[in-house]
């Protein structure tokens, strides 16, 4: 049975079918926005998490060299491809030449391929805390030099103190310090 004003007022049956239809649309527009939000939160936070992001330029006044160090003048971390962080390096060999290598890979622990660096194949960093990662740098499967990095509390500066042997064997300690650029 139908009902009676309906009969009489077929717009009133329409008005109510529209609202139904309407509201639905809002529901999924607003399930979609904030999926969408939330995504795009997970992401920033993702990257904001590691202090490590970023440019960072040397602070050659406050660091100390081994010598015959390189030194890397200019580094950079930038979101890359899916999950995985760009490290750009430039700086100068110890004659003076400029270097250029770049890392491709994750905060992981794991053991990623440098392209450019004559003094090692692969680069590993491992997270201690939100501002600390250790690294671990290898040529020919070897281990050739590790390290730490620390970023300063109000993410403003870092400290980078690695240990390792040299080209001709010989045990080094340099400890450099960067400016967020």
């Amino acid at each position: 049975m139908i009902a009676p004003e309906i009969v009489r007022f077929p717009s009133v049956w329409i008005d109510a079918c529209r609202r139904k239809r309407s509201n639905r649309a809002v529901r999924t527009n607003r399930t979609i926005l904030v999926a969408l939000a939330l995504f795009l939160t997970a992401t920033a936070a993702t990257f904001a998490a590691n202090a490590l992001m970023g440019t960072w330029k040397l602070n050659e006044g406050k660091s100390k060299f081994a010598p015959g160090a390189t030194k890397n003048t200019m580094v950079t971390y930038a979101p890359a491809k899916g999950d995985m962080v760009k490290c750009t390096v430039d700086g100068v060999d110890k004659d003076g030449k400029p270097i250029h290598w770049v890392w491709v890979g994750k905060f992981d622990g794991k053991p990623y391929q440098i392209k450019g660096s004559p003094s090692f194949d692969t680069l590993t960093y491992k997270p201690v805390n939100d501002r600390t990662n250790e690294t671990t740098a290898t040529k020919a499967d070897k281990v050739v030099m590790t390290g730490t990095i620390t970023v300063a509390k109000d993410g403003k500066s870092r400290v980078v103190t690695l240990t390792g042997k040299d080209a001709s064997g010989k045990k080094f300690t340099d400890m450099t310090y960067y400016d967020k650029q």
